[in-house]
């Protein structure tokens, strides 16, 4: 008597579905860390975790590395949303266009909108970002974000290694022919 043979298991390619999912955690994660902070410590107030992690609750009016922190608040308002805006939308299209199967970039652009949505929410309702993971050595502070910088920042890095790893056909061979 044989044994019926077993299939692999294999997810339903639902990409609309998925990227919902993936960015809505990610937005959730983000949005309620940052309640969290906001309702259990004041500005500024830094709790060590590990060596060379703290919590500290920042608000950053600027983008990354707080770029524009100092431009006029309403010419950085909507300059802000602006580009949000055209980041979403973006994305958006990529994430349409996405060949059917491929989980990875997905995965990468739903963390990148998921990101994006969380930041432009703080955006929307203060005006400005709450950041509050602060990664130290001795002295030297990186500049403090949060789990919505972290969504961009995983989801931009599998983009940037899914580029450089593809396998692409050698140059020199395809000049010889």
């Amino acid at each position: 008597m044989s044994t019926p043979a077993v299939r692999p298991f294999k997810l339903p390619w639902r990409p609309g579905l998925a990227a919902a999912a993936i960015s809505g955690l990610l937005v959730a994660a983000d949005q309620a860390a940052k309640t969290l902070v906001q309702g259990s410590m004041t500005l500024h107030e830094s709790i060590p975790i590990v060596p060379s992690v703290s919590l500290t609750y920042t608000r950053n009016p600027g983008a990354a590395f707080s770029l524009l922190a100092d431009a006029d608040p309403a010419f950085r308002s909507w300059f802000f949303l602006l580009i949000s805006a055209v980041a979403l939308t973006l994305v958006t299209m990529f994430l349409r266009r996405v060949e059917r199967g491929d989980w990875w970039t997905l995965s990468a652009l739903s963390l990148i909108l998921g990101g994006a949505v969380g930041n432009l929410l703080d955006r929307v309702r203060y005006g400005e970002v709450i950041d509050f993971i602060d990664l130290y050595l001795g002295r030297y502070h990186w500049p403090v974000f949060n789990v919505a910088d972290s969504g961009i920042t995983v989801g931009m890095l599998m983009l940037l290694g899914q580029v450089l790893l593809q396998r692409r056909p050698d140059v020199r061979q395809a000049a010889d022919s």
